[in-house]
């Protein structure tokens, strides 16, 4: 039995890929099984957003103001994604709560292996994250624009109200200094 199952096809790949997963990661758990699979689920989305909106022929390319516009969205719904305290519910199955990290903000671990640890890995993390939230965005500037303008226009005035309060907040430190 052992010599059949040596011979089926795709175990020489699996052997090879196990053992290129087990050069690669040493003694750190790195799913990369996982990553693929987090991977090909964003390319599969992407192109497949990608080739319905050419079909139903939809908007050209976004001008340089939704452009701006998106990429402050893109930081603050991440930002709200990975480490607001309201969202950690979201986040429970895949992380594990070590405390506050900054102004409304948690820090929070990676629990898990495999593709809990992808995911976790994945929402935790804004700048992981910030890839997926931007390719909603522009999706939904070809298939809802006014929808989505509205949308990323409040969060980015939302990111920008953050940005004013951690200033007002240094000056009131700067002030109670002097």
């Amino acid at each position: 039995m052992a010599a059949a199952a040596s011979t089926a096809p795709g175990h020489a790949h699996r052997h090879w890929w196990q053992r290129v997963a087990a050069e690669y990661s040493g003694s750190a758990d790195r799913p990369l099984g996982a990553y693929l699979t987090v991977m090909a689920t964003y390319g599969g989305l992407a192109g497949g957003l990608t080739l319905v909106g050419r079909r139903l022929r939809r908007a050209g390319p976004p001008g340089v103001l939704d452009i701006m516009l998106a990429g402050v969205a893109t930081h603050k719904v991440a930002r709200l994604i990975s480490k607001d305290p309201v969202t950690s519910p979201l986040r429970a199955p895949f992380t594990r709560y070590l405390g506050t990290s900054g102004e409304a903000e948690l820090s929070e671990e990676v629990r898990g292996t495999g593709m809990q640890k992808a995911v976790g890995e994945l929402i935790s993390c804004p700048f992981c994250i910030g890839l997926w939230i931007a390719t909603g965005f522009g999706a939904g500037q070809v298939f809802a624009p006014t929808l989505t303008r509205l949308a990323m226009a409040v969060f980015s005035e939302l990111a920008i109200a953050d940005f004013l309060h951690f200033g007002y907040s240094l000056a009131e430190q700067r002030q109670q200094h002097q």
